[in-house]
């Protein structure tokens, strides 16, 4: 009985911290009902409700609240140990889950890890790509990556890049039916293409500096994305203008398919970091992964 309500306890756990069924089965890797059955099994074994279910949300009871607070961390140092014992072995191994802006899996992390892959077949990587402020400890991440300025200070964080520069962009056709801009003041004339932030679900401001100078203009348009790359493609179909990094527009502006304006006001972004959490005792996995993505 007791074996059986760690392994509950441990799938309880999943459902709280993601406040959702649904995500959390694709975590573990089961049904949905699947999970449902075991939480209502705990349930009836320690005879207390653990999570409040309503169509649109998962959250703890006070009973839940309490198993989350104080048997989670504590199950936590347990797999922290059996990570470590599994690093004494002679291959790095485990699941390193790192979260990032989306645009930089593609730019930074895919190049710089997925060499170290195939030399390590037990070591496995998760990631997600939003633009929120994850915390990473509560989230249970290993790995972050945001620019520098956003992390936060009690973080060992790795350099993984210079200062990223950043441009706006227009296809030549959007040009053709509209005069190019050169002063943040006329950005509100334009069709701009706009970035939702997950964090607080407000529209990104565009950071324009020049000569010490910065202002945040908010522009407006008729497309909202949540991505770069979504951005950077509805630039492209000549839906109006994006704000996005340099390094990103690049190629499609040195083959004619956008141009790049009002560069003496695009600013460039604090480098981008990896961080992760003061521990002492890091997995090799973990420091595998640091060790390949430093700059």
């Amino acid at each position: 009985m007791a074996r059986d309500n760690i392994n509950d306890i441990i799938v309880f756990l999943a459902v709280a911290r993601e406040r959702s069924f649904t995500r959390a089965a694709a975590r573990l890797g089961v049904t949905q009902s699947a999970l449902s059955h075991i939480i209502r099994g705990l349930e009836g074994r320690l005879g207390v409700r653990l999570l409040t279910r309503t169509t649109r949300s998962v959250s703890p009871t006070e009973a839940g609240e309490r198993l989350l607070q104080n048997v989670g961390p504590r199950l936590e140092e347990i797999e922290a140990e059996i990570a470590a014992v599994s690093d004494l072995g002679d291959k790095p191994a485990g699941t390193v889950r790192i979260t990032a802006i989306d645009h930089v899996v593609s730019s930074v992390l895919w190049p710089r890890i997925a060499p170290i892959l195939p030399r390590y077949p037990d070591l496995h990587v998760e990631i997600s790509s939003d633009y929120r402020l994850v915390d990473i400890a509560a989230e249970r991440f290993d790995i972050g990556v945001r620019y520098g300025d956003q992390v936060e200070k009690d973080m060992i964080a790795v350099r993984l890049t210079g200062e990223v520069p950043m441009a706006i962009v227009g296809s030549p056709g959007y040009f053709g039916w509209h005069p190019k801009p050169a002063v943040p003041a006329d950005l509100m004339k334009h069709n701009c293409i706009t970035l939702r932030l997950a964090s607080s679900g407000g529209i990104y401001a565009w950071e324009l500096e020049k000569d010490g100078q910065k202002l945040e203009m908010r522009v407006r348009g008729q497309v909202v994305c949540n991505s770069a790359g979504h951005m950077l493609d509805a630039a492209l179909t000549g839906c109006g203008l994006a704000f996005v990094p340099a390094d990103m527009a690049g190629p499609h502006v040195s083959m004619g398919r956008l141009v790049s304006v009002m560069e003496d006001w695009c600013p460039r972004f604090p480098a981008l970091h990896a961080y992760y959490p003061s521990r002492r005792n890091s997995s090799r996995a973990v420091t595998l992964v640091i060790d390949a993505l430093r700059l």
